[in-house]
C-alpha cells in the first residue's frame, strides 16, 4: 500500500513540473537570452535550469517563491556560462598574442555613438547590471522580486538598476532619455522594438 501512494505522490509531483515547465520554459529562455546575448544558448540554459528544477523538485514546488528560485537558477547558469566565455577568450587572446613585449592587439575604444541596438548594449553592462535593468524592465519585475531573483538586497538592485540605465543612455546615446531606455528594454520582453 505504501508503494501506491508513493506512486500518487511521485505522478502529482510530475504532473505539478510539466504545469511549471508549460507556463515557465519561453520566460526563461527569454531571460537567458537577454542575460547571454546567446539566442542559440538561452534554450539550451533554460533546459538546464529546468532540468536541475526537476532534480530538486521537492524543494521547489514547497518554496515560497518558485518561479524566482527557478529565475535564479537562469541566472547562475548564465553567468557562469559568460564567465567561462570570457575565460576562453583570454586563453584564445594570450594563444594569439604575439611574442616579444609589442604591445599586440590593442583596439581603440569602440564607436559607442555606433550602438542603437538594445541588446548589444545589453551585453557590455557588467553581469549584475544587466540582470538587473533586465529582470526590472523587459520582465517587470518589483525590485523585492529581483533581489530574491538575484540574491542580493533590495539596494544593491535600486542602485544598480540606476547605474545600468546611466550606462545603457551612454551607449545607446547621449540623446536617449532614461524613459527611452526604459521603454527599449521592456521592448526585449517579447523581442520587438520601439
Amino acid at each position: 500500500m505504501g508503494t501506491s501512494i508513493d506512486t500518487d505522490d511521485a505522478a502529482a509531483a510530475a504532473a505539478e513540473f510539466h504545469e511549471f515547465f508549460e507556463a515557465h520554459y519561453a520566460e526563461l529562455a527569454r531571460l537567458a537570452h537577454l542575460l547571454t546575448g546567446e539566442a542559440d544558448a538561452a534554450d539550451d540554459l533554460a533546459a538546464d535550469a529546468l532540468l536541475a528544477l526537476w532534480h530538486r523538485w521537492d524543494r521547489v514546488r514547497n518554496a515560497d517563491h518558485p518561479v524566482a528560485y527557478a529565475r535564479g537558477v537562469v541566472a547562475n547558469l548564465a553567468r557562469t556560462r559568460i564567465r567561462s566565455a570570457v575565460r576562453e577568450r583570454r586563453r584564445i587572446a594570450l594563444f594569439w598574442a604575439p611574442r616579444g613585449g609589442g604591445d599586440g592587439y590593442a583596439v581603440d575604444d569602440p564607436d559607442v555613438s555606433a550602438v542603437v541596438d538594445v541588446q548589444g548594449a545589453l551585453r557590455r553592462l557588467p553581469f549584475r547590471k544587466r540582470a538587473c535593468v533586465v529582470l526590472r524592465h523587459a520582465f517587470d519585475l518589483s525590485e523585492r522580486d529581483t533581489s530574491l531573483v538575484l540574491g542580493i538586497s533590495v539596494g544593491t538592485v535600486k542602485s544598480q538598476t540606476s547605474r545600468a540605465v546611466a550606462e545603457l543612455q551612454r551607449l545607446l546615446g547621449p540623446d536617449t532619455p532614461a524613459a527611452h531606455v526604459h521603454v527599449a528594454v521592456a521592448a526585449q520582453r517579447t523581442g520587438g522594438s520601439q
